[in-house]
């Protein structure tokens, strides 16, 4: 590709102490961990809501707090949750396991968390570039209705979910599997105006489910833009019923045209699963609307950055502690299947094959994740929480998931207001 060498000046923002790029669940409690140790903390956010998964993206339901004895996410990832629970009339309190959300409740949750600390948060902003020489990063550009703006601060903390400051500051980094291919994105939507009752007493969608209408869906091939039977959903309120269905192939989320073109198809995906529900299972369905689709693809893994430790699936397997642990994680091995397989789970014995691919821990089981994940080797003043941290593709379909990414959020975000008396912030 060309390039075209301008330059410029920008005016430089060096108000902060600690900036947290991403406003999802690491990149909130980031902020506010940080911000809770007295640092000034700016929250960057390219959309304008916080909490990206569960609120912009629509996933319908919390994975698991639990690991079926005792809720293992604590600290503000617990706050969180029960926040999360509170605004919702049809949750029991104490239910720790694939609870539903609301995400407008839950946007008010993280606006008010963020800011109960103190970060300051901009939203409807994105980072245009990173600025960094010898392993240190000097400042980010940031780009907004404002224009171009230079942003110093002593320590960042990546929440970008796709590792987008590490990468662009010179951290190294994995994508995908051996040849680069990434799990399937899915675009989750709501449908309401269902009938509540039958919802209940009919048979589950689930494909876990042998019985489930979403067999016949597929089988019978009216639909064909229902591309297999992954048919997550959970009512979130009155006669309302998110959906994380569906599969959507060679998405990259740091290739923008591939996310566009992912969006379009995943509307029709949506309205497809209206019109095959409303048709196949008209006691619930039958006068249903398709309310929203939502305005962040769902994303399960792109970049994973080479850190000071790689958690592997070894580690998973045999329950290990570390000396700097952060966080105890019991999600299971979560890693979502190729199109090949997606085909061979419309048969039912296919999604039994995807099952014994997904590692799970026994109850009261769990490992540990090392401080050192958050470490990018290259960079000395950036610290990484989400997704993207440092771990093979097995784990990554564990710790990718919101609970473990809260507690992730809060450790990164603590660990950099503690750096920044360190006059050269090394962060490792």
């Amino acid at each position: 590709m060309a390039t075209l060498n301008l330059q410029r000046e920008i005016p430089i923002n060096s108000a902060y102490d600690v900036i947290v790029v991403g406003g999802g669940p690491s990149g909130c409690t980031a902020a506010a961990g940080a911000a809770r140790e007295g640092a000034r903390t700016l929250l960057v956010e390219q959309t304008g809501s916080l909490g990206g998964m569960g609120t912009s993206a629509l996933v319908p339901a919390w994975c698991p707090f639990s690991d079926k004895e005792k809720i293992i996410y604590c600290g503000l990832a617990e706050k969180v949750f029960t926040a999360s629970k509170a605004g919702m009339a049809h949750i029991d309190p104490k239910a720790m396991d694939w609870v539903a959300i609301d995400p407008e409740h839950l946007k008010r949750v993280y606006d008010d968390l963020v800011t109960e600390y103190g970060a300051t948060v901009l939203f409807n902003t994105f980072m245009s570039g990173v600025e960094a020489q010898d392993g240190k990063v000097s400042a980010i550009i940031l780009s907004n209705k404002a224009g171009l703006t230079a942003y110093t601060a002593k320590v960042f903390v990546d929440c970008t979910g796709d590792a987008d400051l590490s990468a662009w500051a010179g951290a190294e980094f994995e994508q995908g599997d051996e040849s680069s291919d990434l799990q399937p994105a899915t675009h989750c939507f709501t449908i309401s105006n269902i009938n509540q009752e039958a919802y209940f007493s009919g048979e589950n969608l689930h494909p876990g489910n042998k019985n489930s209408p979403i067999y016949q869906i597929t089988n019978e091939g009216k639909y064909p833009l229902i591309p297999d039977t992954h048919a997550c959903n959970t009512l979130i309120g009155p006669g309302t019923v998110g959906f994380n269905a569906g599969h959507i192939w060679n998405v990259d989320n740091t290739r923008p045209e591939t996310v566009s073109k992912a969006m379009m198809h995943g509307r029709k995906i949506a309205k497809a699963f209206r019109d095959a529900l409303a048709e196949y299972v008209p006691e619930v369905f039958g006068n249903s609307f398709l309310v929203q689709t939502g305005s962040l693809m769902g994303i399960r893994e792109t970049r994973r950055i080479i850190g000071d430790y790689r958690l592997v699936l070894d580690d998973y397997l045999n329950l290990r502690s570390f000396e700097d642990e952060i966080c105890r994680n019991s999600y299971f091995i979560d890693v979502h299947h190729s199109k090949s397989l997606a085909e061979r789970s419309k048969q039912k014995d296919g999604h039994e094959e995807w099952e014994k691919t997904s590692y799970r821990l026994k109850p009261g089981e769990s490992h540990g994740i090392p401080y050192r994940c958050l470490t990018p080797k290259a960079l000395t003043n950036v610290l990484v929480a989400g997704r993207s941290i440092s771990c093979d593709r097995s784990v990554q379909g564990s710790v990718r998931v919101m609970p473990v990414c809260l507690a992730m959020g809060e450790a990164a975000g603590t660990a950099a207001a503690m750096t920044t008396d360190i006059p050269a912030c090394d962060v490792h």
